[in-house]
């Protein structure tokens, strides 16, 4: 009697949440890695998040380059807030529509289904929506700088990172919370802004000193404020996310 060879061959172990802790560091960043592609391909097809963001913030820095009268009023002063009123605003859009599609398409619930840790989806998240607001956020700068006759300093980039990743490291666990609503539209930032209060206060000030040319004597205090509020909201997001996702 033969066998055939799909006969002899052993049959594959089952994929367990108890096979990937064992699978270590490496399985955890493949698992988060795929994550991360499977947003950035799906926003490379259909250009939803990126191009709505864009969008917004552009017409949020013309409307204010308009509404104010530039010979009277100083840039180096309400520029920052300008920059950071786009940013904020575009970021919730952005969040709002990332797990919007996921819920919508059915993807979350297979996202929480699949044999991985809960904590994984919320880094790749993190990961592809800091990336995407990250390019908002370099094609928005040659526009205002151009609006408002300024320079581009290159030194802002650390601030406006910073800040960037506290806004999408809390946005992100609130925004899976917001996914479970029917009000998600406005349950967001309702619930974002006052926990993002601190964060965009240091910003806007980090900023306003780089716009004026201070140096980084003087940035060294909101930087390494921005850089504590990172980290909290960092660690309390990675052990929060698996008990919010929930519906």
């Amino acid at each position: 009697m033969t066998t055939t060879r799909e006969e002899t061959r052993a049959p594959a172990p089952p994929i367990t949440t108890e096979t990937t802790r064992r699978g270590g560091l490496a399985l955890y960043l493949a698992q988060v890695g795929a994550l991360v592609w499977k947003d950035l391909a799906a926003e490379r097809r259909t250009k939803e998040i990126l191009s709505a963001m864009l969008v917004f913030a552009l017409l949020v820095v013309l409307i204010f380059n308009f509404a104010f009268d530039l010979r009277r009023v100083e840039m180096d002063l309400v520029g920052p807030g300008i920059l950071w009123v786009a940013f904020t605003f575009a970021g919730i859009l952005g969040l709002n529509r990332a797990f919007a599609l996921e819920k919508d398409r059915g993807a979350l619930e297979g996202l929480m289904l699949a044999p991985m840790e809960r904590s994984a989806i919320y880094v790749g998240k993190l990961i592809s929506t800091l990336l995407l607001m990250s390019i908002m956020e370099i094609a928005i700068f040659p526009v205002y700088a151009l609006l408002n006759n300024q320079p581009i300093r290159l030194d802002i980039l650390p601030v406006v990172f910073m800040g960037t990743l506290g806004f999408v490291a809390a946005g992100t666990v609130i925004a899976a919370m917001a996914a479970n609503t029917r009000t998600r539209e406005v349950l967001l930032p309702i619930l974002l802004f006052p926990i993002l209060v601190p964060v965009i206060i240091t910003a806007v000030g980090a900023t306003a000193i780089v716009v004026r040319g201070g140096g980084w004597d003087e940035l060294a205090a909101p930087l390494s404020l921005l850089a504590i509020f990172d980290i909290v909201f960092l660690v309390a997001g990675f052990l929060v996310f698996e008990y919010v996702i929930e519906e």
